[in-house]
């Protein structure tokens, strides 16, 4: 006998996934990306960039529910502005990475979100924090999302300090590559940001360009 199909789905939890990821090098940070947005088993956009600006020099990587993780970083970029405005200066990395952690704790039983926070400032130079319900923590790299499961063990084999910024930007390139290859939530292009003293540089590889690390 057939089950009658009703209206259970619609308060069934949603499933999504992503891989994002932030590097420290000597002076600075890269971020990277992938651009899928998925919805349980359907893919509702290839080339959202999840790279999201704070500040002049600080970004946040997002994972989560698309909607909250972009609520919590439009909220946290209006408030550095006028943080900024008050003291009279660039905000420091960790002020904003302090305002995305007591956002995710206060609001911690609505949003389903996770975000790194990676920029450069004048004191501390290149910094990377994870922040994740209420947890705030300075990391020399931070990977998060559903593809970084397939990656962990790559990340802590290859990682190693003072890499360059060109190298840091391969080993997101490369991180990237093979979580998009394993997770079937994590596709499309790869976003790179890179950030120092001098500014912020963008950068998207396109699906075709990515590494493999396989026999052809």
């Amino acid at each position: 006998m057939l089950q009658e199909t009703g209206t259970e789905w619609l308060s069934q939890e949603v499933k999504t996934g992503t891989t994002i990821i932030a590097v420290e090098f000597d002076g600075g940070v890269v971020l990277g990306s992938d651009s899928r947005v998925s919805a349980g088993a359907s893919v509702v956009n290839r080339v959202m960039n999840k790279l999201s600006p704070l500040h002049d020099k600080i970004y946040c990587a997002l994972s989560g529910s698309a909607a909250d993780a972009q609520t919590i970083a439009e909220v946290v970029h209006y408030q550095l502005d006028v943080h900024s405005i008050e003291i009279d200066e660039d905000p420091q990395v960790r002020s904003a990475a302090t305002l995305v952690r007591n956002i995710s704790y206060k609001y911690k039983e609505e949003l389903s979100a996770h975000l790194i926070v990676a920029g450069w400032d004048r004191r501390d130079g290149g910094q990377v924090f994870a922040t994740l319900s209420g947890l705030l923590t300075r990391q020399p790299f931070a990977v998060g999302g559903s593809g970084s499961s397939h990656v962990y063990g790559f990340v802590d084999a290859e990682f190693r300090g003072g890499m360059s910024k060109e190298e840091c930007q391969q080993f997101v390139v490369n991180t990237l590559s093979l979580a998009i290859n394993r997770d079937g939530s994590s596709g499309g292009v790869a976003y790179i940001v890179s950030i120092d003293e001098h500014g912020t540089e963008e950068k998207v590889v396109l699906g075709n360009d990515l590494p493999t690390f396989f026999d052809q």
